[in-house]
């Protein structure tokens, strides 16, 4: 599909090989900034790492200065996730359609506005609504970053690369946010924690202005309403019978009512979609393999993440007895690992295939987490280092290949949707690791410490207390005091790592799970198609629009002569002649 150059009535057309002063065509402008506009896509990104992890450090702090209940504590990070992952389908669509750009810029300013809306909430219940406009920010952060990575990077090599850097980038929150928050917590009072986030914010929309192109679905397709419902509805029923099971119980009424009206209204979803003439997702894209395959490999790459972290953390803070900061600086070597190897994991696919990168990936995740079934109470933070790297060596090998399968599988001009996919996936796999590796933790600790303090005379209110979480009965060993409270302490360390025990080891089952699905059914390789390159004779148009010009220019197109200019830079194996251009048949940028 070609585009036809518009031009503002004050303006000439202008022809599609035009150069500004410095004698470079738009489009070479774009392709010559394209790692300046990774940068500033991994920078919005951070922002949402980051709020991922650096609350739960607060939320000790949140009891005592705004008296929230263990309910709104719950919800304080539940309502994020819940408006987040509904609405990323949603949002992905809207990029598409409007813009890219616009779609992040509207999101870096919700998210800003909401992280100071919650700095200055008065009351647990403000704090939770501000949390929930924040998660609708981040929808529409999240799938317009790697979308837009996607249009940018075009030459099938580099475009991996810049999704392994993306992909390194994600999980930068998770060193980032435990650190910075134990230190800001230490220094100064607890809203610190959101406005942490506004410069971060401010930086990535003045950067943006000027460094990221905007891009969006050239075929303008019709909006689809009743699928954005349906969507919404269903991955929220989703999500809330995930967050809930664990504590209103799996087989519980509203549990399993949840999950029913979650199948129906999904299911609705599926079949008003293959019956619509402009469905917001072609569920069509799932008898690819390469696409679901990788997609699943990446919800139970999350599953043993989100759910393995989930128990590292308080095995550091409640049986190591590391303060919150301590617990960060400990969490360190997993995000540097991530950050070294998630790069250096598009070479091997290129070389090795997306296959065997995925499947070695998920079972070195596996080996990971099978080593810290050998901690014990006094085995010190030697052991966790090691499992800390091993993990994210596999997370490395695994997220980035799979992210680019996920991606490359689909048609750019449906990059919003696609990286919407790509995000509901981690989303979904992260809170179903947390809900049923915890539950796992939860019986064996309950049990555990249930029989350790039979008949030691507790008070029934402590008993509960001893037995719901390592934290309270650390807390209530504190307070007895003595050779008692030791014998207390000790038995809830031993009662927590038995459950840790078997909680990671579900993580490792499923991560060798996914293995064996990437073995399987995820291709080694991409096909390949035209889509690599383009004949720099080619009459074909490309709407490219730079930051400067955004407001001036809708559906701008450029000459595909850009090709033979780009296409000589050096860009790794698989870069030729021709291979630079910026989006392919028809993927137009053009302003939201």
């Amino acid at each position: 599909m070609t585009d036809t150059l518009l031009q503002p009535p004050d303006r000439a057309p202008e022809s599609p090989a035009d150069h500004d002063g410095s004698g470079a065509s738009l489009a070479e402008r774009i392709y010559a900034r394209r790692w300046w506009t990774l940068a500033v896509l991994c920078l919005s990104l951070i922002v949402i790492g980051v709020d991922n992890t650096i609350l739960n450090v607060a939320l000790p702090t949140l009891v005592t200065d705004l008296g929230a209940t263990t309910s709104q504590l719950q919800w304080i990070v539940d309502g994020y996730t819940l408006v987040f992952a509904g609405l990323l389908l949603t949002a992905g669509s809207l990029g598409d359609r409007f813009g890219r750009r616009g779609a992040l810029t509207i999101g870096l300013i919700v998210f800003g506005l909401g992280s100071v809306a919650s700095a200055l909430a008065g009351s647990a219940g403000q704090l939770i609504a501000t949390r929930c406009l924040m998660g609708l920010g981040a929808a529409l952060i999240m799938p317009a970053t790697l979308s837009i990575v996607t249009n940018v990077f075009t030459i099938p090599a580099e475009r991996a690369r810049a999704i392994a850097i993306w992909a390194g980038f994600s999980a930068l929150g998770i060193a980032i946010g435990p650190l910075a928050g134990g230190y800001l917590l230490e220094h100064f009072y607890w809203g610190s924690v959101f406005l942490v986030n506004v410069p971060i914010v401010i930086i990535a929309l003045v950067a943006g202005r000027r460094f990221v192109p905007t891009s969006k679905d050239p075929s303008a397709p019709k909006l689809d309403p009743v699928g954005a419902v349906l969507s919404i509805v269903g991955l929220t029923a989703l999500l809330w019978s995930i967050i809930e099971a664990p504590s209103k119980g799996w087989t519980s009424g509203a549990t399993l009512a949840g999950f029913a009206a979650a199948v129906v209204v999904l299911g609705a979803f599926a079949l008003w979609e293959l019956r619509s003439d402009h469905p917001m997702l072609n569920v069509e894209f799932f008898s690819n393999p390469r696409f679901t395959a990788a997609s699943l490999a990446i919800t139970l790459n999350f599953f043993a993440l989100f759910g393995s972290l989930f128990l590292l953390t308080q095995y550091l803070q409640s049986v190591l007895g590391f303060s919150a900061l301590a617990a960060g600086v400990r969490i360190i070597p997993f995000a540097a690992v991530m950050m070294a190897v998630a790069p250096q994991s598009a070479k091997l696919a290129e070389r090795f295939g997306t296959k065997l990168v995925v499947t070695i990936g998920l079972v070195t995740v596996a080996s990971g987490l099978a080593l810290i079934t050998q901690v014990e109470p006094s085995s010190g933070y030697t052991p966790v280092f090691f499992a800390f790297v091993i993990m994210a060596l596999g997370m490395a090998l695994t997220m980035a290949p799979a992210t680019e399968s996920i991606m490359g599988s689909l048609p750019r001009d449906k990059a919003g949707v696609g990286s919407a996919v790509n995000d509901t996936t981690r989303q979904v796999g992260g809170a179903l690791g947390v809900a049923i590796i915890g539950s796992v933790y939860s019986s064996v600790y309950a049990g555990s410490i249930s029989s350790a303090i039979a008949g030691k005379g507790l008070p029934a209110a402590a008993e509960a207390t001893v037995t719901d979480s390592i934290g309270g009965a650390m807390g209530v060993a504190k307070s007895v005091g003595g050779q008692a409270g030791d014998a207390l302490a000790a038995a809830a360390k031993t009662a927590f790592v038995s459950g840790m025990h078997r909680g990671v080891l579900v993580g490792a089952v499923i991560a060798l799970a996914g293995a064996l699905v990437a073995l399987l059914f995820l291709p080694a390789r991409a096909p390949e198609t035209a889509d690599e390159g383009i004949d720099p004779s080619e009459p074909n148009t490309f709407g490219l629009v730079d930051g400067e010009d955004i407001d001036d220019l809708v559906g701008a197109g450029i000459a595909a002569g850009v090709g033979a200019g780009a296409g000589s830079s050096s860009t790794g194996a698989g870069a030729r002649p021709g291979a630079g251009r910026d989006v392919a048949d028809g993927a137009a940028f053009a302003e939201a």
